[in-house]
């Protein structure tokens, strides 16, 4: 049964309170949820929906609304590639191309190995210094095909 630990519930707690409704809890018990079961599965998002005692329908849309929340497992290196018009006209396309061949999978796919997944995104904010990427929680910019090669190769 997916539920968080006993000390991780007394910090869904504390993010309630901070709120006038316990629904507007949303999107900080779904970060919770991500970063203790690695993904928002079902099973995750109905238990979310019944400790904030909304509709699973409603976390689900939420869910999937926002592309940082991930819906299936991910390589331990999730890179996102933005491909709004800033970075595709910079190269974004080039980009992803190159990844996937260097990587050897397609486009929302995961290695063998689970150590990458690639997926495309909506735009990161980051439109000065497109193309860019984030891997995790790290934005990568201005990227060329050498700078792609050392920041890959450089993931342990």
């Amino acid at each position: 049964m997916v539920e968080f630990s006993p000390e991780r519930f007394e910090e869904f707690k504390k993010i309630v309170a901070k709120y006038p409704q316990k629904d507007a809890a949303l999107l900080p018990t779904l970060w919770m949820a991500q970063e203790d079961f690695g993904y928002l599965s079902l099973d995750v998002m109905k238990y979310v929906a019944k400790i904030l005692d909304i509709p699973p329908s409603k976390v689900y849309s939420v869910a999937s609304f926002y592309t940082m929340f991930k819906k299936k497992p991910t390589g331990k290196y999730l890179i996102q590639i933005c491909r709004t018009l800033s970075c595709k006209l910079r190269g974004a396309e080039e980009v992803t191309e190159y990844i996937c061949n260097k990587l050897g999978i397609g486009l929302n796919e995961t290695t063998k190995d689970n150590k990458f997944t690639v997926i495309e995104v909506e735009c990161l904010g980051s439109c000065g210094t497109a193309p860019m990427m984030q891997i995790n929680n790290d934005y990568y910019e201005n990227l060329t095909k050498r700078k792609i090669d050392s920041i890959l190769d450089n993931l342990e």
